[in-house]
């Protein structure tokens, strides 16, 4: 390792623990780790970031609090990539999420005042920041509450966009409302309201398409695909899916083409074509193999494509094609190796539901499908809910006691 310039190895920030704490935005996790690498004394990292000793201790032992400058300096000195210092998970607990809330409010006051001015280097950054904030809210806050300020922040980003004609800032921005459009788009999805879902997705492609950023464009359109293909409009997503191929080139990332391959097998299952489903996943595998020799994943990419998420489409699209043995096998293969976030596990217990009753499994599939109900509504997700509704619709079977039950929770839900 180069200690006079200060790199890193490029596996260093896509290995398990770094990426976590990136992901997170934990600083002192990542100097941690920086610290054990390098095999360097407190002393020495202090030296390395430009601060003392002292402060140091206290950073590591959580008691001393960083602002945004801090964050940007000390990843300056050590060399973090701030692409990958996002905000996409959620700690449990009431105090974190009051932090996120406290953090994603105070950025966004900063971001009003600098709305006033002209953009500089640092408003893009500000406005993504705000973003993540309020996509760690998200796993655990009912998505009406997030919507206002969501729809405001975009609103606020495109007027300071609206500003910046003729600077070096324009792609920057471009990015930071593509960014913040696709995530009011997703809560607004998370909310059964389509109508506008789909409207902010095109907003976050025309963004990313202005800021000349053709992997964020390709991560937008294979949004806008999922959203589609969950909505079961197959041919819709699987030409987006197409588009979306397209606009990375003929040399992608291999992350980019191992997702843009999953969606695509699951497109195609939801279209009850088996062979080019398949085709997609062995696509899929490939793509993931050769993604496990590249250095940390791409932006808008935070975590890598690895085979425990390309499990997950692989049980999704087995559902859809009616193979429960298979479906079942690959959800265990997946959430053996990770834990989605709560309105996610409410997503796949439906999945599985499906899957359980597919098998014939009618007590275990109506008893997943009532746990699923309970997340819906907990969290007030009517993504959730919906599932949940097409789930009975499709059951035509008798009338047992787990099904009577689950009729009954969802009558007192829709009433």
């Amino acid at each position: 390792m180069d200690r006079e310039s200060g790199s890193l190895p490029p596996q260093f920030w896509s290995s398990p623990a770094v990426a976590r704490a990136l992901a997170k935005c934990d600083i002192p996790a990542v100097l941690t780790e920086v610290q054990h690498v390098r095999g360097w004394t407190q002393a020495q990292l202090a030296e390395a970031v430009g601060y003392s000793q002292s402060w140091v201790s206290k950073v590591l032992r959580g008691k001393q609090p960083l602002t945004l400058d801090q964050v940007r300096t000390i990843s300056h000195q050590i060399g973090i990539p701030i692409r990958l210092l996002r905000f996409d998970t959620l700690e449990e607990g009431d105090q974190t999420k009051r932090r996120d809330f406290s953090k994603a409010m105070a950025l966004a006051a900063i971001a009003t005042q600098l709305g006033h001015d002209r953009a500089d280097e640092a408003t893009a950054s500000i406005l993504t920041t705000i973003t993540g904030a309020q996509r760690r809210l998200e796993a655990t806050t009912p998505a009406r509450e997030l919507t206002r300020t969501a729809v405001a922040h975009v609103e606020m980003a495109r007027r300071t966009l609206s500003r910046t004609s003729g600077t070096p800032f324009v792609s920057d921005l471009c990015a930071a409302v593509s960014e913040a459009a696709g995530f009011t788009a997703w809560l607004h999805a998370d909310m059964h309201d389509t109508g506008t879902a789909r409207t902010y997705y095109r907003l976050a492609i025309d963004a990313a398409r202005k800021a000349d950023h053709a992997l964020l464009a390709a991560y937008m359109l294979g949004s806008l695909a999922t959203f589609d293909i969950e909505n079961d409009d197959p041919a819709l997503g699987l030409a987006l899916l197409n588009s979306a191929r397209r606009e990375v080139g003929n040399r992608p990332p291999a992350i980019a083409l191992a997702w843009l391959a999953g969606l695509t097998a699951l497109g195609h299952a939801t279209a009850s074509n088996e062979p080019e489903a398949r085709r997609a996943l062995r696509e899929a595998e490939a793509a993931v193999e050769a993604s496990q020799r590249t250095a940390a994943p791409p932006w808008p990419w935070v975590f890598p494509f690895d085979h425990a998420k390309l499990a997950g489409y692989r049980a999704l699209a087995m559902v859809r094609l009616e193979r429960p043995a298979e479906a079942v096998s690959a959800f265990a293969e997946s959430l053996s190796s990770s834990q989605p976030a709560h309105k996610q596990r409410g997503v796949l217990a439906i999945e599985i539901a499906t899957a359980r009753l597919i098998a014939g499994d009618l007590d275990e599939a109506f008893r997943l499908a009532q746990e699923a109900l309970t997340v819906g509504v907990t969290y007030q997700s009517e993504r959730v809910i919906q599932r949940a509704r097409r789930f009975r619709h499709r059951y035509t079977g008798p009338v047992t006691t787990h099904v009577r039950a689950f009729d009954d929770q969802l009558r007192a839900v829709l009433l």
